[in-house]
């Protein structure tokens, strides 16, 4: 990795690839050629999504269920959860959104792929009609994921975004507010946009109050593209525990008290995310939410019924708002 520090710092500083503190004591800057970013809008919701690996059918069942609640879908890249390459994806998907204005995000990571296989995928989306890629260095595989395979990292986040951006696509970016050094992050952020990065999803954070201060600080260095931030989707303790699994994410605990303690955890949870997605909303700078995670652990299936019922009920606030009917 070059321009460091990636997302995955944990709280005390060190590496989530190996034993011993990050090597990066401060954001690199960018210094490669300088893009200007395409204006581009931002989903109001972007859906995360999940189904069963290499399984058609599942896709477009799980398509079809997200199908009216969103304006987009990611689709992540697991270091545990291989599925079809990026492309035949993005073509299912567009196949069986055709009849929606629900757009694919596909997410592209460098840790299986080098640069070569990185441009051929790229160009591959562009072709069948997906100009959003998201960009990211990738998670590290578990020791215990295919020990057999060698891990690639030929390129970072921000060269991947620089090739993105060469092929006229829009690249999306994450940011973790919350990872060491936090007071850099949003720095890091504007260096991301400086190589091409047209759009940023945030991690999820505790609290709406930290986007607030990220936003606000990231917008001072220079930061002027769209920013999406996270709702943590969650209604029982598994899917909860996906949410923190990562480095720099964690739940707010007293919420995640109340859903869980509920008579009703999944009206519970669904409850919170529209009021952690209409908070995060109110944030300026904040132009849209991510429903991230599985929100269930009883399947794929029915996590994508709970974050499509998250969904609709974010667009119709949005719409009683705008006609004066919402507080």
């Amino acid at each position: 990795m070059t321009y460091g520090p990636c997302g995955g710092v944990r709280p005390d500083g060190q590496c989530e690839m190996r034993s011993g503190d990050c090597v990066f004591d401060d954001v690199v800057s960018w210094d490669g050629p300088l893009a200007t970013p395409t204006p581009v809008g931002a989903p109001l919701v972007l859906t995360d999504f999940s189904c069963a690996p290499f399984d058609e059918a599942d896709v477009v069942r799980t398509a079809d269920i997200l199908a009216g609640s969103c304006d987009a879908v990611l689709v992540g890249e697991h270091q545990n959860k291989p599925d079809f390459p990026p492309t035949l994806m993005g073509r299912i998907l567009l196949d069986a959104l055709s009849e929606s204005d629900v757009a694919p995000w596909i997410t592209l990571s460098c840790r299986d792929r080098n640069r070569v296989v990185l441009e051929q995928e790229l160009r591959g989306l562009r072709s069948i009609g997906l100009n959003t890629v998201m960009c990211v260095t990738g998670d590290g595989r578990g020791y215990d994921v295919r020990p057999d395979v060698t891990q690639t990292f030929d390129l970072d986040g921000p060269r991947l975004v620089a090739l993105a951006a060469a092929l006229d696509m829009v690249a999306a970016v994450p940011e973790t507010p919350t990872a060491p050094p936090v007071p850099a992050r949003p720095r890091r952020l504007v260096e991301k946009q400086k190589a091409g990065a047209g759009i940023a999803v945030l991690n999820h954070v505790p609290h709406p109050q930290t986007v607030a201060r990220f936003a606000e600080s990231a917008r001072s260095e220079g930061l002027t593209i769209p920013v999406i931030a996270a709702v943590a989707v969650f209604t029982d303790s598994v899917s909860a525990a996906v949410l923190q699994g990562l480095p720099g994410l964690e739940l707010d605990p007293v919420v995640t008290e109340r859903v869980l303690g509920a008579a009703d955890p999944v009206e519970s949870g669904i409850e919170a995310a529209v009021d952690e997605a209409h908070a995060l909303l109110s944030i300026d700078g904040v132009e849209g939410v991510n429903l991230s995670g599985s929100a269930s652990s009883s399947g794929t299936r029915v996590g994508a019924e709970i974050k499509a019922e998250v969904g609709r009920r974010i667009k119709n606030l949005r719409i009683a708002k705008a006609r004066g009917e919402a507080p």
